[in-house]
């Protein structure tokens, strides 16, 4: 999901809790805060050698002992409009940062209204090879363009 659609649904749900599921089906506890709205902005270069760019926004989740909070969609929409200023105009895809002993970033896949709230579904994110043309995955040896 990009952040002009994410903040659309917030928005047009204004009183909604929100529930944020991880690809294990476990659910992160309901008194999170977003605690970062920020633009990543990563370039690097392929083990072809190709130099690439991405650049996506992520929203660092975090809970505490502050078991009474609870953010609704309308307060979210408001912190999002904020970030604008650093995300900018380009409509970028959502990444969100969320973990206890490590941080891992998912990549927001769907956010679903319901009955209860707003269900922001995550899907891991995956190692690629990015340079398959040059470096063939089952053809990597001493003699290829490989890494």
């Amino acid at each position: 999901m990009n952040f002009k659609a994410l903040t659309a649904v917030l928005v047009r749900n204004e009183d909604a809790a929100l529930h944020i599921m991880l690809p294990s089906g476990e659910f992160v506890p309901g008194h999170f805060h977003v605690t970062e709205v920020a633009k990543i902005d990563k370039s690097f270069i392929d083990c072809g050698g190709t130099v690439r760019k991405s650049v996506s926004c992520s929203l660092q989740v975090w809970t505490a002992d502050d078991v009474d909070h609870r953010l609704v969609a309308g307060k979210f929409a408001k912190m999002l409009k904020l970030a604008e200023k650093v995300v900018g105009a380009d409509d970028l895809p959502v990444e969100i940062e969320y973990g206890a002993d490590v941080a891992p970033h998912y990549l927001l896949a769907d956010v679903e209204v319901t009955q209860k709230g707003l269900l922001f579904a995550l899907v891991g994110k995956q190692t690629n090879c990015l340079a398959r043309e040059k470096c063939g995955v089952n053809q990597c040896g001493p003699d290829s363009n490989c890494c």
